[in-house]
């Protein structure tokens, strides 16, 4: 009777029922059917315009410049496996963002319909400009804050109060400066801006045009409509000139709506570049400030043809 052989060990058996495929490395997803050893971890993936001075002939107050370009952006995370390959997960995202901007939107147009129906609050926003530039102030620092600081603009509830504040002091600089416009020109205005905002996201959840890889494209066309707005200042500030008023807001309206068709695409996930499912006040701020830019520079357009 000859000996019997050793039984294999179990490293040996785990690769005979796996077909030989060896453990993967440390961070890195396991493929479909291949056993990951045990105490490997799965993967995680990582944590998640200005608009020139408004050149109203009644001399109005210029709209705060919104900083937004896309290298602040937490854009260059790419989708990994296992956030955006669930599309529960892609849908609870972008139904959270658009929730948070239809409550931003709702507050604004709230606002800016006080201020234009509203006799004596308008008088009294276009007689006190000082309050419009009080204001300044919080914009900005409620904006950087959502824009350059990951801890507030993740941690809850502060996220919301920022976003919150932030909404508040935007739509009171908004109201103000339409107050300075008949509300023939602010009724069509924001008609324009909601027809244009719903093509654009129509389009952007239709398109194959990527719209995520031309952040170069983005970055040269606001730094055109930064000259072109110092240069429409300096000669607005001698003689007011309706039709270069009116080259402005057209410029501007459309640099607006390439960043929102970039921003929706953004959330959509599936392009080149998106952002983190966690940055849903990220992506809702982006939505809202520029839409608010789009009506501001359509506002232009009609309180200019008025005239």
């Amino acid at each position: 009777m000859s000996k019997s052989d050793p039984p294999p060990s179990y490293e040996e058996s785990r690769q005979q029922q796996h077909g030989n495929y060896p453990y993967p490395p440390y961070g890195y997803p396991a493929q479909p059917g291949v056993y990951t050893g045990p105490g490997q971890p799965g993967i995680h993936p990582p944590a998640g315009h200005r608009q020139g001075p408004g050149y109203c002939p009644s001399a109005m107050p210029s709209v705060m410049p919104s900083f937004i370009t896309p290298g602040i952006f937490p854009s260059n995370l790419r989708d990994a496996e296992g956030v955006w390959d669930s599309m529960s997960v892609r849908h609870a995202f972008i139904r959270k963002v658009y929730l948070i901007l239809a409550v931003q939107l709702l507050i604004t147009a709230s606002i800016i319909a006080v201020f234009t129906f509203v006799e004596p609050v308008r008088l009294f926003v276009v007689q006190n400009p000082a309050i419009y530039w009080a204001s300044f102030p919080v914009y900005l620092v409620t904006y950087l804050m959502l824009v350059c600081c990951e801890g507030p603009r993740r941690r809850h509830p502060w996220n919301l109060i920022l976003l919150f504040i932030f909404t508040l002091t935007l739509s009171y600089m908004t109201g103000t400066i339409s107050s300075y416009f008949d509300t023939k020109a602010v009724f069509l205005a924001l008609g324009i801006t909601a027809i244009v905002c719903i093509i654009v996201t129509i389009f952007c959840f239709q398109t194959k045009v990527d719209f995520t890889s031309c952040t170069g494209l983005l970055c040269a066309l606001c730094v055109v409509l930064l000259v072109t707005g110092i240069v429409t200042s300096i000669v607005l500030s001698f003689q007011y000139v309706p039709w270069l008023h009116m080259l402005y807001g057209a410029c501007g309206a459309i640099v607006f709506t390439l960043f929102l068709a970039y921003h929706t695409q953004l959330l959509i996930g599936n392009r080149a570049n998106s952002i983190s499912p966690e940055e849903y006040i990220f992506g809702a701020l982006s939505l809202y400030v520029d839409i608010v830019q789009i009506f501001i520079f359509f506002l232009h357009i009609t309180g200019s043809s008025s005239e």
